[in-house]
Parts: structure tokens; C-alpha cells; sequence
């Protein structure tokens, strides 16, 4: 490919769009085009780098027995209404985009396929000689993303692999999912990334185990945290740890504290001398559930630790989803969720909370579930709002009386330099990470709803068991970016570089050097390289600095030497340039993308 035909249109200031170090060089390097928000058009380039990350992820997933496939992204409503997952993906916040046709009939672009994929099944598989079958497609996904962000992290419309197993058993589940975890495994290394299995939270597409893969780099919008010895990792939605000790709240009388204006941990902290770990939060939240109830929660936590909204969140659909239906959304309960004259005093609010306060409410039910983290109902002694504005209770406890007993549930997240539960010696250590896989045991969750089954050995109908597999093609081009880059540009690893060597022609007005790079244009051709000539009649330190930016792994410049055979080969990643005859440094560059190639 030469350059003049390349369609190449390069920009020298960061677009105002992009955040994050990927965005912003994936821009100026014209390798996508932004045509609405969270919807980006691929260009020349970065087409080739997502070709290639196809190609790594089919290679692998046909050595591991899967058969590719490609399902419909329009898919009716009706099969997600059978599943139980239409409401919570399309009602609310729900990410799917979903319309009528012209008969009146809702359907939904696909943000993924299990509902369609498990009635293929239902359909096809009938006995359990044909299990286990693995089927996978590379295809567009669409998701209306509240706030779509960074480029190809966070959009709309994405490249996806989405892969599902079909098994006779939980024992052949598992063993397919620990194929599919070392497929994952050598995808993300042949494509030059550094990536790390955690332990995730399932979310809305449910089962058992599940296990992400995140590219640790610092723009990543997930935490990862893990143990020093490498033998815990976990993203922070999904670990666990042990809270470090309070500090006793003790000698101290029980009564009321003045604080004006010390609406917060902080603020009582500082004025107050008091340690976080005694005095126990109240956050107030309202949960919509698809039956139309908006349950008010009252949450009691530790002063020094935080909520994790989706152990929340599972918890709740896993007590009151069949009863209410799925869970639609949670929010902040504020003033405008209650009558006026019963407005809780926020800022100030304790864990005995009275229920008046929802009374007059138009749409809340008229109690609140109360519910407490153990750090919090493990305090004998602690400290609390009063339930009035500008004061605060001191050595309240939870056996006093007006103090409603909440429930017992495990709510607060992980933090960095908590304890590890295996080891109560070391601590979680914090880094991001993108995700860029996501593996799931899905069990019989689908097969039950949609009536997926296959008559077992002892000719009994045994519903199939089913794991999922996931892999964001396009967020995987982009994570590789953020993790290979400099300030002059990308650093494409070689195995899904859009080209693996550009030649720059110094001076295109000398023959001497159009003549020499056209012949080493030939010969790596020849020779199964992936090539592209800068030919454009621009100044040298242009062509230099644009293929720096767009990061192809090695350059070759046909300089002043041309006369004698010498050219420089540098090599991106590292800098490192060497000048010589061009036969010789030609057959090292070769033997050493040989070697590139294949991960060495």
C-alpha cells in the first residue's frame, strides 16, 4: 500500500472530543472519525488493525472447536420477555435500543445474543450426542449508552465476539469454560497485551462464575484490585476483603453534639476528632422494580467505608425480583421523592429514621427496607445523625430503643489496602484496567426460561447447560493503543499493526531513492510483509513524524545513502536505529518479524 492511496489524513492538535491518551492519538492519527456521539466511523488503518485482531480471535477459537456463526441483530421482544430481561434492558436506563415495525411489533437491536442463540438451540439440539457445541460470531452490537465516552471504550455501536457453549452437564460447563479461559488467555497475548484475569460480577446476564480479563493501563474505567502474591484478583464490583479494624468508641457519654454545617465524614472528622470508623452513614435511595413498585431504602454503613451499588443490586433482585419483578434502576431518594412537611434532614440522618417521613409520598410504598452492612451492625458503640439539622448522636447503639433492626447484608466494596481474605497480612493493591473479555458459567439460567432442552443418556429431557464468551474487538484495538503508546504516537505491537514496516522516502524529487525504496517496496512484498511506501511528496521530518504517530512497528528510510545501498531501519517500540547495506538489514528486519509474528 503507498501512502498517496491511503487516505491518510493526519492532525497535529488533540481534538478537544477525546480525554484519554487512545482517543486522542487514534483521532490524529486517522485511524477513526467521530459521526455521532458514541458512534465512530473506521477508517483504512484502523479497519486493518481490526481485521487482524479478527483474525488472532478466529484462529483461536476454531483451534478450540467453536463454529462461527452470525445471528440476527434485530431480535424480538418476545424471547427477552420469555428470559425476563426485556423490561430491565430497554425500560429506564436500559441500554437497548428497541423500536416497532410497521405491524406493530417490538424488537430490539441486539447488545447480545443469548435469548436468540438459546431458541436456535432449543430448536437444533435434541439429544445429548451432539453436545458439547460452542458457536461464535465476530459482529456489530449496539448499546444506548447513558454517557457514551472515549472513542471505541465506550460507544454505541461496537465490533464484538460473543461465543455460547451448550453442555449435558455442569462437569462439561466447567471444562469448557477453562478452554474458552486459556483461548482468551493466548488471544490477548498474540495481540501484544498485557492482560489480567479477574474475578467479575455477572450483571444482567447472570449465572455463576465469571471471570473478566482487563488490559491494565491507567485511563481504565475499572478498578482491579489484587494481592501481592498474584493469587487474588478481582475487580472492585465483585472482590472481597476484610475491613481493618474500627478504632472503640470509648468513655464517651451518650447524647447530642452541635455540629453546624458537618454534613459529611470529612467534615465531622476534622472538627469533631472523631475516627471515620465510628460513626455509621445513612444513605437513602429509591429502587424501581418492573411491577411498578419504588421501594425506599434506608442503607447503614461504617463511616469509613462505601457502597457498592451492585452488591446492592444483586441482592435485591436475588430477595425481591420475582416478587417485583426486575430491577429497573436505583437513585439518590431526595426531597422531591417526599412531602414537603416530612423532609428528612440530610446530612443529619440516623439509622432510626422514622417511617413518617414517607408518608404523603405519591409514588414510595410507606416503609422503608432497612438494611446494614456488618461493619456497621458489628459496632456496639457508635456515632450517628440525629435526625435534626446541625446534630449528631454519641455512643448510639443498636440495641437501644426506636432503633429498628435492619437486615444483615454484605454491601460495602473492597478498598485498596484492605486485607486480603486469604491472607490477612497483606493488602489489596489498586491499578486500572480495561476490560476486554468477559467469560461466564451461565448454567441453566436460559435454557429454563426458554425451554432449551436435550434428552440425556437415560433418555430424559435435561435442560442444556450454557456458558457465554465475550471478547470487544474494537475496545481491544483501542485498550492496545493505551497501553503502546509514547508521546510521539502509537506503538502498534506487530501482530495487529495495520502495517508491519513503512518506508520513507526522504526526498521523492531523488531518483536514486524513489528507485531503491520501489525495490525494497518489492522485495518485502515478495516476501509476505505487510508494507506501506510513503511516497507523498512532503518533507522528510512530515513523513518522520507521521509514522511515528500512527505507530507502524518498524521504518525504513531511504535517505542520502541510497547511492551506495544504505538505508536506516529504526524500530519504533524502542528507538533503536541502525544504518547499513540494505540487503543485510532487510534479512535481519525479516527473520525478526518472523519472530514478532508469532510472539517471541
Amino acid at each position: 500500500m503507498r501512502v498517496s492511496a491511503l487516505l491518510l489524513v493526519t492532525l497535529r492538535d488533540d481534538p478537544a472530543e477525546a480525554e484519554i491518551p487512545s482517543h486522542k492519538l487514534l483521532l490524529r492519527g486517522g485511524y477513526i472519525r467521530r459521526v455521532a456521539s458514541g458512534i465512530y466511523a473506521y477508517l483504512p488503518l484502523m479497519w486493518r488493525v481490526l481485521r487482524k485482531v479478527s483474525a488472532i480471535v478466529r484462529q483461536e477459537m476454531d483451534a478450540a472447536g467453536a463454529l462461527e456463526t452470525l445471528l440476527p441483530q434485530l431480535q424480538p421482544a418476545e424471547l427477552w420477555q420469555r428470559s425476563g430481561r426485556w423490561s430491565g434492558y430497554t425500560a429506564g436506563e436500559g441500554i437497548m435500543f428497541h423500536l416497532q415495525d410497521r405491524q406493530d411489533r417490538e424488537l430490539g437491536l441486539g447488545p447480545t445474543h443469548e435469548e436468540v442463540i438459546t431458541a436456535l438451540a432449543a430448536d437444533l439440539l435434541r439429544s445429548y450426542r451432539q453436545l458439547p457445541v460452542n458457536l461464535y460470531q465476530i459482529q456489530t452490537k449496539f448499546r444506548d449508552e447513558i454517557r457514551p465516552r472515549f472513542g471505541l471504550m465506550r460507544g454505541r455501536e461496537f465490533i464484538m465476539k460473543d461465543a455460547y457453549s451448550f453442555h449435558a452437564s455442569a462437569e462439561d460447563l466447567g471444562r469448557g469454560y477453562a478452554a474458552m479461559d486459556q483461548a482468551y488467555r493466548r488471544i490477548f497475548s498474540r495481540c501484544g497485551l498485557q492482560a489480567v484475569a479477574v474475578q467479575a460480577d455477572s450483571g444482567a446476564i447472570g449465572g455463576s462464575a465469571s471471570q473478566e480479563f482487563m488490559v491494565t493501563a491507567e485511563a481504565g474505567e475499572d478498578l482491579i484490585l489484587s494481592s501481592a502474591d498474584g493469587s487474588y484478583a478481582a475487580n472492585q464490583e465483585r472482590a472481597e476483603s476484610l475491613a481493618a479494624e474500627p478504632v472503640p468508641l470509648e468513655n464517651t457519654a451518650a447524647g447530642e453534639v452541635e455540629t453546624p454545617g458537618q454534613t459529611t465524614i470529612d467534615a465531622l472528622v476534622e472538627a469533631q476528632g472523631w475516627h471515620a470508623s465510628q460513626l455509621v452513614k445513612v444513605i437513602l435511595l429509591v429502587a424501581r422494580f418492573e411491577q411498578g413498585r419504588q421501594q425506599a431504602l434506608l442503607i447503614s454503613l461504617r463511616g469509613d467505608q462505601q457502597l457498592n451499588e451492585v452488591k446492592l443490586s444483586n441482592w435485591l433482585n436475588q430477595q425481591h425480583g420475582q416478587a417485583w419483578g426486575a430491577l429497573l434502576g436505583i437513585e439518590p431518594l431526595e426531597a422531591k421523592h417526599v412531602a414537603a412537611e416530612n423532609a428528612p434532614a440530610f446530612g443529619y440522618l440516623g439509622p432510626d429514621l422514622s417511617d413518617a417521613v414517607l408518608q404523603g409520598s405519591k409514588k414510595l410504598e410507606s416503609s422503608f427496607l432497612r438494611l446494614a452492612d456488618p461493619t456497621a451492625l458489628d459496632l456496639p458503640l457508635f456515632i450517628c445523625g440525629a435526625n435534626r439539622p446541625n446534630a449528631h448522636r454519641v455512643a448510639a447503639s443498636w440495641s437501644e430503643a426506636g432503633m429498628a433492626t435492619p437486615q444483615r447484608v454484605e454491601l460495602r466494596a473492597a478498598l485498596p489496602g484492605d486485607r486480603c481474605c486469604h491472607d490477612p497480612s497483606q493488602q489489596l493493591q489498586a491499578r486500572r484496567g480495561i476490560e476486554v473479555g468477559h467469560i461466564f458459567q451461565l448454567g441453566l439460567k436460559y435454557s429454563k426460561a426458554l425451554g432449551a432442552t436435550f434428552a440425556n443418556e437415560q433418555g430424559q429431557d435435561a435442560p442444556l447447560w450454557m456458558g457465554c464468551y465475550g471478547i470487544g474487538v474494537s475496545r481491544l484495538a483501542q485498550a492496545a493503543v493505551e497501553q503502546h503508546h509514547d508521546s510521539a504516537g502509537m506503538v502498534w505491537p506487530v501482530p495487529i499493526a495495520p502495517f508491519e514496516v513503512v518506508i520513507v522516502i526522504a526526498s521523492s524529487k531523488e531518483s536514486q531513492q524513489v528507485e531503491l525504496a520501489e525495490a525494497l517496496y518489492g522485495q518485502l512484498q515478495q516476501a509476505g510483509v505487510d508494507v506501506l511506501l510513503d511516497d507523498r511528496n512532503e518533507r522528510a521530518g512530515v513523513k518522520f513524524k507521521d509514522a511515528e504517530l500512527i505507530g507502524i512497528p518498524w521504518r525504513l528510510v531511504v535517505g542520502r545513502g541510497a547511492a551506495s545501498g544504505q538505508v536506516e531501519l529504526v524500530e519504533r517500540c524502542s528507538g533503536d536505529k541502525q544504518e547499513g547495506p540494505h540487503q543485510e538489514l532487510v534479512a535481519q528486519l525479516l527473520e525478526t518479524l518472523q519472530q514478532q509474528r508469532q510472539g517471541l
